[in-house]
């Protein structure tokens, strides 16, 4: 199923969640609802949430708890997105500026905690622990990745491993949590949560792998990035870490010169190194092969529409050009 059928497949559903998104973000503070209008409505293509919901009717659920938890999941991506875009000091998302870049960065975290309490605040109403639990989990492994990024930025011997870790914490978390939240509302079983748990896991690290790939091609100006961002940020992601290994001891020096420094000017040259080895080909492989466990993890829930969502989802990252 291509992402068009997809959107189709959902598009009254994630409506649904669009006008209890901004329901939610309802607050006296006026700057507070504009701000998060701003994010929102410039939310992309809402995965996260998408995969609570398919989750939920891939087990046949039939209730609405489903809404109230996708925008759990937005609202603390958006939160998340908020607070990275100040620590990144970026000023472009989705070809838009970023809410730092037109208000500031204080205010972009403040708006950033808002949207974080009013989610906890629609956990609690939900009166499901389950919930909390999974949410709490989420939220405290998030930041322990964000910082683990911060401790890894410009550093050149960042590991393949150490690598893995940030984007376990990341941004495979919240994808798991998503699945996980969805299998809470359709009340799923233990073997059926972990076959959605581990399809969000690999899902999230194909999401991200394929994300860093994009880096370092021309497509970076089709998701809103620019050419060479990760590079900027000192942020050494898997096609670098795969150049320094297999590249020769003059261009490993440049690499390494590179990510210590940051430079923009560099990325030309680094394109090169990074295209002159197997990094491309490897990051690509690592992304399939994510891909094919987030497909196999859910062959076991009943065979719907939803689960072949669910399977067109993962696949949809590697439909991209690099």
């Amino acid at each position: 199923m291509d992402i068009q059928a997809i959107q189709s497949l959902t598009k009254h559903e994630m409506q649904t969640v669009n006008q209890c998104i901004i329901k939610a973000l309802y607050s006296e503070v006026e700057l507070i609802e504009e701000i998060g209008h701003y994010i929102v409505e410039n939310g992309g293509k809402r995965f996260r949430p998408m995969v609570t919901l398919l989750s939920a009717k891939a087990l046949g659920y039939q209730g609405e708890v489903h809404y109230q938890l996708a925008v759990i999941i937005e609202f603390i991506h958006t939160a998340t997105l908020l607070h990275d875009d100040v620590v990144d000091e970026s000023d472009v998302r989705r070809s838009q500026k970023t809410a730092n870049a037109v208000w500031g960065n204080a205010t972009s975290i403040l708006v950033g905690d808002f949207l974080y309490s009013r989610a906890f605040e629609m956990m609690v109403a939900t009166n499901e622990m389950a919930v909390m639990d999974i949410m709490s989990k989420a939220t405290n492994r998030i930041a322990e990745g964000e910082v683990l990024q911060l401790l890894h930025c410009h550093n050149a011997e960042t590991t393949e491993e150490k690598y893995n870790t940030v984007i376990d914490r990341k941004t495979a978390t919240l994808f798991t949590a998503a699945t996980q939240l969805g299998g809470v509302a359709a009340q799923a079983s233990k073997s059926q949560m972990k076959a959605l748990s581990d399809y969000g896991q690999q899902l999230g690290f194909a999401f991200q792998i394929l994300d860093d790939l994009i880096d370092y091609s021309d497509s970076s100006t089709d998701i809103g990035k620019n050419v060479g961002d990760d590079l900027a940020e000192g942020k050494p992601t898997l096609p670098l870490i795969r150049a320094l290994q297999k590249a020769d001891k003059n261009q490993q020096s440049y690499l390494k010169k590179a990510i210590e420094s940051g430079s923009l000017d560099m990325i030309d040259n680094v394109i090169e190194i990074i295209h002159s080895t197997d990094a491309i080909a490897y990051t690509r492989k690592r992304a399939e092969k994510a891909t094919e466990l987030a497909v196999n993890a859910i062959q076991q829930l009943p065979a719907s529409e939803y689960r072949r969502a669910l399977v067109g989802l993962a696949e949809h990252g590697l439909k991209r050009t690099f």
